[in-house]
C-alpha cells in the first residue's frame, strides 16, 4: 500500500562519492537527468538554475588565503554535467556568493565563493571564487578545455 511508504526506508550512502560538509552525496549526473527529463516533459524551455552549490570544510590558512578545492570540483563537474543535458540553459547561479546564514544550519556551514568572518565581516575571495570568475568571463570556454585535468 503506497500510503505505508516508507516502512523500512533507509540512505544508503554511495562511499565511491564526495559527501559535502552536510553529508550530502555529490552527484552531477543527477543535474543532466533533471535538465534532460523537464525538457522532454515541457520542451525546448529556455531554462536557469538558480541556486547550485555546497559547503564544505575550508577554513582560512594562516595567509588568510581560502583554498577550497572540492567546491571548485563541485562545479566545474556540475557545470560540466548542465552542458552536457544539451539543454537551452540560459544561466547559472552558483549558490551563493557569500557565507551566509543558512535556515536549517544558522553559520555552521559555508556555501560560498566568498569567505566571510563573522567577528570582523572581512570578505576574502576563496579560489572557487576566482575560478567561477574566470569560468564566467570565458562564458565557460574552460570547461572543455581540460576534460580530465583540474581546472
Amino acid at each position: 500500500d503506497p500510503r505505508d511508504w516508507p516502512l523500512a526506508a533507509a540512505r544508503v550512502r554511495q562511499a565511491r562519492h564526495t559527501h559535502t560538509g552536510l553529508d550530502w552525496e555529490v552527484y552531477p549526473q543527477g543535474l543532466t537527468d533533471i535538465l534532460q527529463w523537464v525538457a522532454g516533459r515541457y520542451g525546448p524551455l529556455p531554462l536557469y538554475i538558480t541556486e547550485n552549490g555546497a559547503a564544505f570544510y575550508d577554513p582560512p590558512q594562516a595567509d588568510g588565503a581560502v583554498d577550497d578545492p572540492l567546491r571548485r570540483r563541485y562545479l566545474r563537474d556540475h557545470l560540466r554535467a548542465a552542458k552536457a543535458a544539451g539543454v537551452d540553459l540560459r544561466g547559472y547561479f552558483a549558490w551563493s556568493l557569500l557565507d551566509n546564514f543558512e535556515w536549517a544550519h544558522g553559520y555552521s556551514q559555508r556555501f560560498g565563493l566568498v569567505h566571510v568572518d563573522y567577528a570582523t565581516q572581512r570578505r576574502t575571495v576563496k579560489t572557487s571564487g576566482k575560478w567561477y570568475a574566470e569560468i564566467v568571463r570565458d562564458r565557460g570556454a574552460m570547461l572543455c578545455a581540460s576534460e580530465t585535468g583540474e581546472i
